[in-house]
């Protein structure tokens, strides 16, 4: 059975374990007392709430830092309390809290300030708000310094001394946890508490996968709670979302539909504009307005990607003329111009176009501002730490960080982390591997098989969707090439076809000459289009092929 083989080589090795896993209950949640700081922090937003005192929310201008916003907003007021937000926008004011904001605020008469997905390493800015009798509770999951914010709580799974046994949620994770703390002070029956649970689980999902943290653990029963209920929506911006995305009404959308589809979407705000309109969408309770805001983030999304493409384009064709060597263990790319909201996602691209850590900068006014993201043998924060002495500002985690940092430095950051990087991974490191799940035969690959196996879903991050090897099989005809870039091939194997997608399979199209005999690395994918049409609703998709051993020997 392919999907118990998936289990077993995961570490799900005991039924009580495995079944835990599948079904990923509510229940399963941990309880939000156990983070350390919560006790204090719940009980002060219980307070303010209380008193009517004035609260503000200080967020982050991407999927994570503006779901946390709306959540904890929606909480407070459906607690009987009022909370304004200030998300920070991205050009004008940077990554971070500020103290002119503080000010702001304490001249509103605001005296608590509450962060999300920000705020660990804004000590300065927490004491500049506790000198002016404002308290703070910060909720933040990025790596902390040695030192922390002297705010009256923080909560972070990853601050010394907690204990909280998953490390690894998002910035809208650590929020959901005090909003579970709050609705538990609020004197409710268990069955509402659970139905709003579960109702702010929906966001709580989207900024999950949105922020590549594992799908393993407390993040799972995250997501795969917060999917299932994104196919009953409510929320007039959220509807609005889904539906400008494609997603219609009655369908759970998959975690890659929530990375691809609606997370960019999200993003484009914060990244080409302000991201108070992601805020703006999902509070607003007028439809029009919010299809409205739905088909602004459409077009922002789309000046994203063409932003995005302009400067891999540039990158790529630099390499062409000075190519990627065998010793650059890690890259720095930097350009006049280049839009410092898209740099993030660049850098990803170059990360898998290569593979090997890289930071993309954009160049303004003397500066160099950008984003990185890592391989998964390489700590990104850790690298920056090492030579904090470069930067301006700097904050991250393991896999993505951002800097800002002299132009006239940028030269020194490219030696000093390419050097750094060269004695902490092998020339193996920058080679990429595919993971083999298990083994499976045509004969396998059945309806009831394919299901068990679509059900450990959501994949991503951590828990990827299971790859499978397909030992010698045979090309049973020619590709046929698609959209310019992917393939259909049909492969054959003791008497059975089978027909698989290859995406950006088409430049390979040489390897598959009738009668080729292959091995196969495959993959599952539910297919909703084929199930509109009668069909099985899954495919299998083409995740790399070799020739086998026989015809390599053969040859």
């Amino acid at each position: 059975m392919p999907a118990a083989q998936v289990l077993w080589n995961r570490g799900y090795r005991d039924p009580e374990a495995a079944l835990s896993f599948l079904h990923a209950p509510l229940d399963g949640l941990y309880d939000p007392a156990r983070m350390l700081g919560m006790d204090r922090a719940a009980e002060r937003l219980h307070q303010a709430i209380a008193k009517s005192e004035p609260i503000l929310l200080y967020g982050d201008y991407d999927v994570d830092g503006t779901s946390s916003v709306v959540i904890l907003k929606k909480a407070i007021e459906i607690a009987g309390g009022t909370a304004s937000f200030h998300v920070p926008h991205r050009l004008r004011e940077g990554y971070g809290m500020r103290s002119e904001i503080v000010d702001e605020a304490a001249a509103t008469g605001v005296k608590l300030i509450v962060s999300v997905d920000t705020g660990i390493r804004a000590a300065e800015v927490v004491r500049h708000a506790t000198g002016l009798g404002i308290d703070v509770i910060i909720t933040d999951h990025h790596l902390p310094e040695a030192e922390l914010p002297p705010a009256l709580a923080v909560l972070n799974p990853n601050q010394p001394g907690c204990e909280y046994p998953e490390k690894n949620l998002c910035g809208a994770g650590v929020a959901f946890k005090l909003v579970h703390a709050l609705l538990l002070r609020l004197g409710w029956e268990a069955g509402r508490v659970r139905r709003m649970l579960e109702s702010f689980l929906k966001l709580v999902a989207i900024a999950t996968v949105a922020d590549v943290v594992p799908l393993t653990g407390e993040n799972r029963i995250i997501v795969k709670r917060g999917l299932a209920g994104l196919n009953s929506v409510k929320n007039p911006g959220l509807r609005a979302l889904l539906d400008i995305a494609g997603l219609n009404a009655g369908e759970c959308p998959s975690a890659g539909q929530v990375a691809f589809r609606i997370a960019p979407r999200i993003n484009a705000a914060g990244r080409m504009a302000n991201a108070n309109d992601v805020i703006d969408l999902f509070l607003t309770e007028d439809p029009q307005r919010a299809k409205d805001l739905a088909g602004q983030l459409h077009v922002l999304n789309q000046e994203r990607q063409e932003a995005e493409a302009a400067i891999l384009k540039t990158i790529l064709e630099q390499c062409e003329r000075e190519p990627v060597r065998d010793d650059q263990f890690a890259l720095v790319f930097s350009g006049v111009g280049w839009h410092r909201g898209v740099v993030g996602i660049v850098a990803s691209r170059v990360v898998e176009r290569f593979h090997r850590p890289a930071f993309v900068l954009g160049e303004e006014d003397g500066q160099a501002q950008g984003s990185g993201r890592s391989i998964r043998p390489f700590h990104l924060l850790d690298a920056l730490e090492s030579m904090s002495d470069l930067f301006t500002r700097f904050g991250g985690h393991r896999q993505a960080a951002g800097v800002g940092l002299p132009v006239d430095r940028v030269s020194e950051f490219r030696d000093r982390l390419n050097r750094y990087a060269a004695e902490r991974l092998s020339a193996d490191d920058l080679v990429p591997s595919l993971h083999i799940d298990g083994l499976v035969s045509f004969s396998e690959i059945a309806d009831e098989a394919v299901m068990e196996v679509l059900e450990l879903a959501p994949f991503g991050f951590g828990h990827p969707s299971p790859v499978f090897a397909v030992k010698d099989v045979e090309v049973n005809g020619p590709p046929e090439q698609w959209r310019e870039r992917h393939l259909n091939v049909r492969l054959r194997q003791n008497g059975r076809t089978l027909r698989l997608k290859g995406w950006h399979f088409a430049e390979r199209a040489g390897e598959f000459g009738r009668g080729a005999h292959l091995d196969a690395a495959v993959c599952f994918e539910a297919d909703q289009y084929s199930a509109s049409r009668g069909y099985s609703p899954w495919c299998v998709e083409l995740r790399d092929v070799r020739p086998t051993e026989a015809a390599a020997v053969a040859r």
